[in-house]
């Protein structure tokens, strides 16, 4: 396929948060296609430990204001944006007073707060689809890289099919090493079918409760292919993207990958 333009959900991404494999390589990849010549847009969560005005962020008004209902309950969506440097990079934040905090230094939200995981990953997965389609801008490829990213490509095949920002891009997802301990609200299932999901389409989630790898499974069901994006991904995982039959591609290491991923992405 012709690749023009590349949509990156991330987790995380350096030098907004510490550098580790994960937020690297949510800047570094995203970095290297667009200086291969392709057009990217790059998403991140605004978590409460990234300072605003060290990092230029700023509140983009006209992406902002829609309420995301979840749990019969509204929140306001923000959207802030910065610039990286030199390469001129734009990174968009999903922002919101109830799911990222404020100045904190304890640490993520995510791991602090985890307890609202759920409805956080579901926030910031809709928060990216909404902004998208505001943007006016169309994917050929959506890659999408972090356990709270894994919601993606459910939300993009089951509630955003038939939307043409998204009808026509092929969804890939990064298998990580960045597992997570326990498991997500026990309403989690009940909570996605008052998003509107079928309960056949979810049923991965039903009756245990969600953990990291059920997360990862039902991402690569809803994906068109599966990339394995850090040395030490959990083998089940593994094979259980091989028994999907999805194009794979193996671990291309830590030197030179932006030309695995590319070429990769042409040949969906």
């Amino acid at each position: 396929m012709d690749v023009k333009k590349v949509l990156y959900i991330s987790q995380e991404i350096t030098p907004y948060l510490a550098p580790d494999p994960l937020s690297t390589f949510g800047r570094m990849l995203p970095q290297g296609i667009q200086e291969s010549g392709t057009e990217v847009r790059t998403f991140m969560p605004r978590y409460g430990c990234i300072n605003e005005r060290r990092n230029q962020l700023h509140e983009v008004i006209r992406l902002s204001g829609l309420n995301i209902v979840i749990d019969d309950t509204d929140h306001p969506l923000i959207i802030k944006v910065a610039t990286l440097q030199p390469s001129r990079m734009q990174v968009y934040f999903i922002d919101n007073d109830d799911y990222f905090l404020r100045h904190t230094t304890d640490g993520l939200e995510t791991v602090t707060l985890a307890h609202e995981n759920d409805e956080r990953a579901i926030f910031f997965v809709r928060g990216v689809l909404e902004t998208v389609k505001k943007l006016r801008w169309i994917p050929s490829v959506i890659h999408c890289t972090g356990w709270i990213t894994a919601l993606s490509p459910l939300y993009l095949r089951k509630m955003y099919g038939e939307d043409p920002t998204f009808s026509d891009a092929k969804i890939v997802f990064s298998l990580f090493d960045d597992p997570f301990e326990g498991h997500l609200d026990e309403r989690m299932f009940a909570k996605l079918e008052e998003d509107g999901f079928k309960a056949e389409w979810i049923k991965q989630l039903a009756g245990a409760p969600v953990d990291y790898k059920a997360l990862n499974r039902i991402a690569i069901d809803y994906s068109d292919a599966v990339a394995i994006s850090s040395p030490n991904v959990d083998p089940e995982l593994i094979e259980y993207a091989r028994q999907s039959g999805k194009p794979l591609l193996e671990y291309p290491g830590e030197e030179n990958y932006v030309e695995a991923y590319k070429a990769f992405y042409t040949s969906l």
